[in-house]
């Protein structure tokens, strides 16, 4: 990034607290790298130590969700990043996010920003005052579980960083003597510490409960001293807690400093420090020993145990017992009655140790400046819309592994490319796979959604057929004209076609297909459909994009198979059957089936796993073979992703199936198969693969099926490395769809 960018970082206020701390340290750092840095917020007790910095600082109202207040503030930041001229902004907490948010919208002409610096609510509408922004900045990975998790944000615009500590300011060097002689302090009295703001729903938490602790901690050491510094809505509340405290046990106990900024002399007027977040990284810096206690949760005292957990949380227990008086007390009295003064001073060098490791000033800059560079880049680039028009939220396997297999090629052409899916279960889609989707059945969403987009996407799969039903076809063919009546570019993406039987159908597609502006297709059998019917369109055959999916490791699908209580004790071969009715008697074939399955488990000792690709259809026609069958088999009942059901495949023997994209997940895994034919598509990926087939499912060839499977057990790795040849040259196939589309964007 250029030199002398102006960033604005924007907040609620700059009273004692740790966001507003690392908001602070990270100006000051920015600064020192020769970046022009304003900042804005209600102000508070760090606005002097900005200044002093040489950094601007403007006083905007966004410390409350006030209709007036932020409405005023709306225009005080605009008018500010007209006159400074700004390219940056960096919002921090949830108002200044929204507010931005919507200047971002307007103006157009900054990048924008955000950090969280914890979780936030969502009730009561609290989400849609939530605006993360181009980018967004966390400070723990759990923090980032949740914003994808919560608000969906997208994993690669999110980045981690630190609260960074200052560790000149803060270190064992530094003399509480000051603050000791100003709270009348003896250097012999033992002194416990919490700094935080005192707000609702915050470290007011670990006050409270030091409060609550201050009768059995004195009953145990008689002088005992409870520093408590940081202001907030709870300040008075707590402040007259503690003085009846006080009063009643007829001594100061508690002292309550209220909002301070000399933070790092306090914390070394203490012996012991108490609290999360920030403040306990800076006691950490101090060489002061740490006990964790917080709002979100209650770790004890801090050591080399659990570094782990507290950087995951960003040290604020997020996940751990509540804080509660007890465990507290009992910690306390520990350190100052039973922990060696070796242990004390080891535990203290270790915290100062964590602090230079990670949690460093000029580490969290970097961390942000890696943010700023991505949001500079992301409003550069041209951005495109791109709608994904499928078989999506069906619960069908092979169409989900399309789905996600289309999605992450895409998202790997450019951070500039958004995409929607279109469907059938929407929250299920984006809970499953983090993905933007609408309801495929919703006109006024499909409409919106097509009418922002620079191109429509349909497929991939066998969207354009009537062996379905006519209504499938009609659907699919709707979407394409409703693109190209709103003036959208529209490409067929690895589309399977047909079989399109109905003379009026074939006339449809016809007419509506010709209006596309490419089409990519799965298979050559597709493009003789097309010219069959008259489509002249600009078409190319590439490759299912099921050909680039990855699936689990074998270590993880072993796991799902204890799950599922299916023993490994035996080499497995996998099954996938599906209704036939549409070809030929159901009974007869289900008999076969359980004939060829008997066969395989008696003749090669192998166990039979049935693979369910579209749950709960294909579950009917495998326990009807299950149930036929004499020997034990098993089904994988349960609704698996498709990265799951590619990884249980790999740790397979070989595959008989029925169902396209269990072979194309063989393929992948490189597990050799046969096939069993009902359709094209099926006939051209065996071929393509050089695998055999074992004959059509009106009528197939036991005997020559049997023979088949003979030679595959005998030459097993013979199949497998023609696998790994033909898998290899459809996968790079499979990716010219994206090269077609990324030519059809720039056009």
């Amino acid at each position: 990034m250029a030199e002398k960018q102006t960033i604005l970082m924007t907040l609620m206020g700059l009273e004692i607290g740790g966001a507003e701390t690392h908001v602070v340290e990270l100006s000051k750092e920015l600064k020192k790298q020769g970046y022009n840095i304003i900042v804005a917020s209600n102000g508070g007790v760090y606005e002097k130590e900005l200044l002093e910095s040489g950094i601007t600082h403007y006083n905007v109202p966004m410390h409350q969700r006030n209709v007036f207040k932020m409405i005023k503030s709306y225009y005080l930041l605009k008018d500010i990043i007209i006159k400074e001229k700004v390219d940056i902004v960096h919002a921090h907490a949830r108002i200044p996010g929204f507010i931005c948010g919507l200047l971002h919208k307007k103006m157009n002409n900054f990048t924008f920003v955000t950090s969280t610096h914890g979780v936030y609510s969502t009730k009561m509408g609290l989400r849609y005052l939530t605006n993360w922004g181009q980018k967004v900045i966390a400070v723990s990975e759990d923090i980032k579980e949740y914003l994808m998790k919560c608000y969906k944000v997208k994993s690669k615009d999110i980045f981690i960083t630190i609260n960074g500590i200052d560790t000149d300011k803060f270190s064992p060097k530094t003399s509480g003597a000051k603050v000791r002689r100003e709270l009348g302090l003896s250097d012999d009295e033992p002194v416990v510490v919490h700094v935080s703001r005192l707000d609702e729903g915050g470290s007011a938490t670990a006050a409270e409960v030091l409060i609550d602790s201050a009768y059995k901690l004195s009953k145990e050491i008689s002088n005992i001293k409870i520093v408590i510094a940081g202001g907030g809505n709870l300040f008075k509340s707590l402040k007259s807690k503690a003085d009846e405290v006080n009063r009643v046990m007829g001594r100061k106990c508690i002292i309550m400093l209220g909002p301070r900024t000399d933070i790092n002399e306090i914390l070394m007027a203490g012996d012991v420090f108490v609290g999360v977040s920030r403040a306990a990284l800076e006691a950490m810096a101090a060489e002061k020993v740490v006990i964790l206690a917080g709002y979100a949760g209650y770790m004890g005292i801090f050591n080399d145990k659990k570094l782990v957990d507290a950087r995951d949380n960003n040290f604020c227990c997020r996940g751990f017992e509540e804080t509660r008086v007890e465990p507290l007390v009992k910690d306390i009295l520990y350190f100052f009655k039973k922990m060696p003064e070796e242990e004390k001073r080891e535990l203290g060098a270790y915290g100062r140790e964590v602090i230079f490791e990670y949690y460093s000033v000029s580490r969290m800059a970097k961390d942000c400046i890696e943010a700023y560079e991505a949001g500079l880049k992301d409003s550069a680039s041209t951005h495109y819309n791109v709608i994904m028009s499928g078989y999506y939220g069906f619960n069908n396997s092979g169409d989900e592994a399309i789905l996600l297999s289309m999605h992450k090629n895409i998202e790997r052409m450019g951070d500039n490319i958004n995409i929607t899916v279109l469907s059938n279960r929407p929250e299920e889609t984006k809970a499953k796979y983090g993905v933007d989707v609408v309801y495929r059945f919703s006109f006024k969403e499909v409409f919106n959604a097509i009418k922002n987009c620079d191109v429509v996407l349909s497929g991939g799969g066998s969207l354009l057929q009537d062996s379905t039903s006519t209504r499938s076809l009609m659907y699919y063919l709707s979407i394409i004209l409703l693109a190209k009546l709103l003036r959208k570019k529209v490409m067929l993406y690895a589309n399977g076609i047909g079989p399109v039987s109905k003379n009026f159908n074939r006339q449809i597609v016809k007419t509506v297909v010709n209006k596309a502006d490419l089409i990519t297709l799965r298979e050559g059998y597709s493009y003789e459909e097309l010219k069959s019917m008259g489509v002249s369109a600009k078409s190319f055959v590439t490759a299912d994009p099921v050909f680039t999916l990855d699936g689990i490791s074998k270590d993880e699908a072993y796991k799902l198979f204890e799950k599922a209580n299916i023993p490994t004790d035996k080499e497995i071969v996998g099954v996938s059957v599906r209704n036939v009715k549409h070809w030929r008697n159901e009974d007869e074939f289900v008999e076969e089936m359980a004939y060829l399955c008997d066969t395989i488990y008696e003749k090669y000792n192998r166990n039979i796993v049935f693979i369910v690709m579209q749950v709960p259809n294909d579950i009917r026609i495998s326990e009807k073979v299950h149930e036929k069958m004499k020997n034990p088999s098993y089904i994988l009942r349960d609704s698996y992703s498709p990265y799951e059901i590619m990884g249980i495949i790999g740790c397979m023997s070989f595959i008989v199936s029925m169902r396209l994209h269990t072979l194309i997940f063989a393929a992948r895994q490189r597990v050799p198969l046969v096939g069993f034919v009902y359709d094209p598509k099926i006939k051209y990926y065996l071929d393509k693969l050089q695998m055999p087939s074992g004959g059509d499912i009106n009528d197939f060839d036991m005997d020559k099926t049997l023979e088949i499977i003979d030679d595959m057990i005998v030459n097993h790795e013979k199949y497998a490395e023609i696998l790994d040849k033909s898998a290899k040259e459809l996968e790079e196939a499979a990716h010219n769809n994206e090269k077609y589309l990324m030519e059809l964007l720039k056009k």
